[in-house]
């Protein structure tokens, strides 16, 4: 880190720059952000106001009757009043030296009891510059310290680290999320949604900074929805059914999504879902989006990305490889059902114990862990030199194959028996290569909807017929 970019001098810098002048506004741990511009001095020319409203009923005067305090209505709803409070407070008189913000936080930290979420929204409204549109830049954070002290003063670094990054880094949207870490870990904060709108951001996907978020190890996993918006992953999952495969799907071919409905059929049908919201992803792991490489091709990541949009399909990154993480995070934000779609290959690579060497109980853990809360593999068979490989027939290691028995009697193991077979010979390196040689047959190997997007963006090394 740069000399002079600790908390403090981040504040004191704001502070003596006499561009911007705004709103602080904090609900729920404290003037924790506000207090290090206090604390940096000089904050006069920074500070119009600080604002707590604690009381529910003071903070429904002020902002509006909600269903949900903690909420990104709620941030939305501070930021819009405190921003427009200083345009008409202040414009006449300050408008043409200062850009006005507005930053807010609506958060609950660890109470006395304990065992409460702890975690909250953020965001800041501001001015680039005079007279300037407005641009904005929303969080949704949670604090992983077990202390509510601590807890206070990670989300009061943070908030100044979204100050500085907004005033001082908004034209390099990568290193403002990257700069929210500074003077923090992983271990004790993590964000798991970003937005970035407005004139300084009409350029950003947002899709690029979720990405970017599990890329830096602020968030294991983050979401956006078919029409691009990032999605806060606890809010989705919350109380629904979860039926989710995991693919490169580059490009989503007839047999993923196959895949996907043939699960959904035998999903609905099981008790424990009736009555439930379910909820289907697509999962794209780092590992997956890396490659074996150290970088990851952006244009690459969004052309997957546009493709499952057409699709209709909601998105999730994550940085769990192994199963078990999957589950536990997915199981952590739902009380509901869990099914995890795959073909054949993957079951057999989870029967391969290289697989699970991380955990000190092996593969006998990793099977604990992942099937503690009666998840589910919704299993999509195979062809092997002509024969159909389903879970009936397959075969692991000899060792393994009572462990294999086992589960498959106890129900973990869902056969797909209501495949289409004419869709098991597609394979996705297959419709990459007849893409790129220019045979056509390749369309009737995916979507039409994916068909039309690879053949009017040229994905993939897609070329036009006039082209050649």
């Amino acid at each position: 880190m740069e000399p002079g970019t600790d908390t403090l001098s981040k504040a004191l810098r704001i502070n003596l720059d006499p561009r911007w002048y705004g709103t602080i506004a904090e609900i729920g741990a404290g003037q924790e952000v506000a207090r290090w511009f206090f604390r940096a001095g000089g904050a006069a020319g920074t500070v119009a106001k600080s604002i707590s409203a604690y009381d529910m009923a003071v903070s429904d005067a002020v902002y509006g009757k909600s269903d949900r305090y903690v909420s990104k209505g709620r941030l939305q709803a501070m930021l819009d009043l405190e921003f427009q409070l200083n345009l008409d407070r202040l414009e006449a008189e300050r408008g043409d030296s200062n850009a006005f913000f507005a930053f807010a936080d609506t958060v609950v930290a660890r109470s006395y009891r304990g065992g409460n979420e702890c975690h909250g929204w953020m965001g800041v409204k501001f001015q680039s510059h005079v007279h300037d549109e407005p641009s904005q830049i929303i969080l949704h954070v949670r604090m992983l310290d077990n202390e509510a002290s601590l807890q206070q003063e990670a989300l009061g670094i943070v908030g100044v680290n979204l100050l500085h990054g907004a005033f001082f880094q908004h034209h390099e949207p990568d290193a403002l999320v990257e700069s929210l870490l500074d003077r923090l870990t992983t271990g004790r904060i993590e964000i798991d949604m970003i937005e970035l709108k407005g004139i300084e951001f009409r350029g950003v996907d947002n899709r690029l900074m979720a990405l970017k978020l599990v890329q830096v190890g602020l968030s294991g996993a983050a979401m956006f929805s078919p029409d691009r918006d990032v999605l806060q992953p606890s809010e989705v999952l919350r109380k629904k059914a979860i039926l989710v495969e995991r693919g490169s799907f580059r490009p989503p071919t007839v047999v993923n999504l196959d895949m996907l409905e043939s699960a959904l059929a035998k999903f609905e049908a099981e008790p424990a879902v009736a009555g439930r919201d379910i909820l289907m992803l697509t999962e794209l792991t780092m590992a997956n989006l890396l490659a074996g490489g150290t970088a990851i091709d952006r244009r690459d990541f969004l052309a997957r990305a546009d493709l499952l949009a057409a699709c209709g399909m909601t998105v999730l990154i994550s940085d769990y490889v192994e199963y078990h993480r999957l589950a536990a995070y997915l199981s952590w934000r739902t009380d509901g059902r869990i099914g995890i779609v795959m073909g054949v290959p993957s079951l057999l690579d989870l029967f391969d114990e290289s697989t699970h060497a991380r955990l000190p109980g092996g593969i006998l853990e990793s099977f604990g862990r992942m099937f503690k809360n009666e998840l589910k593999l919704f299993v999509y068979p195979m062809l092997r030199e002509g024969a159909v490989v389903d879970i009936d027939n397959v075969r692991v290691s000899p060792e393994l194959q009572p462990l294999y028995d086992y589960l498959s009697g106890r129900g973990s193991f869902v056969a797909l028996d209501n495949y289409k077979p004419e869709y098991l010979p597609i394979l996705s390196r297959d419709v990459l290569k007849r893409i790129a040689s220019g045979d056509t047959l390749w369309e009737s190997m995916v979507p039409g909807e994916v068909a039309a997007l690879i053949k009017k963006r040229s994905f993939f090394g897609y070329r036009r017929p006039e082209e050649d």
